[in-house]
């Protein structure tokens, strides 16, 4: 987890660049709870991965979105470029 926040606070040159470290992120989340919930004994708490995959999976799907999007308008995904309060 720690890897991917320096990567996503220090390396923000492309958008591609940082949608994978946010990517990372989410899946040592998903491999942290799902140790954690293999320990606890009841099963309530071993749906919340399953719940952390299902948001991974849209957060990618949306970031891949944003990047086509704007690499489409602004003809380049570096991070630099974009002004992302102007529409």
């Amino acid at each position: 987890f720690i890897l991917g926040l320096t990567g996503l606070a220090f390396h923000r040159t492309h958008l591609l660049s940082a949608l994978l470290c946010l990517e990372g992120m989410m899946l040592s989340l998903f491999l942290g709870l799902s140790l954690w919930s293999s320990q606890m004994p009841s099963v309530s708490f071993s749906l919340a991965p399953m719940l952390i995959l299902t948001f991974s999976a849209c957060e990618a799907g949306t970031g891949l979105a944003l990047l086509v999007a704007t690499t489409r308008t602004h003809g380049t995904d570096n991070l630099h470029n974009l002004n992302l309060l102007q529409c």
